[in-house]
């Protein structure tokens, strides 16, 4: 598999914080690219533990991402901060 196309990994998806219905999460692939993680559906395997309004923090190969859960209904949307 190439670093392109590396697949979502439950075990690589942790929380970090908790508090009044909001998660603050940390997924780390150090052999992804953050282009793969930010690509829409990436996360939707998630979808039922995810909410909108958490908080994503992306670790990969390249690089690091924060980003929010704008909708995790039946597809996972992220939106950016840096």
């Amino acid at each position: 598999m190439t670093e392109d196309a590396m697949e979502f990994t439950v075990r690589n998806l942790s929380v970090l914080a908790y508090a009044q219905g909001f998660t603050l999460w940390h997924y780390k692939a150090p052999l992804a690219k953050l282009r793969t993680l930010s690509q829409p559906g990436y996360f939707d395997h998630a979808a039922d533990l995810l909410t909108a309004g958490d908080m994503m923090m992306m670790s990969a190969g390249d690089g690091g991402r924060v980003a929010f859960i704008a909708d995790a209904t039946d597809k996972v949307m992220l939106s950016a901060l840096a």
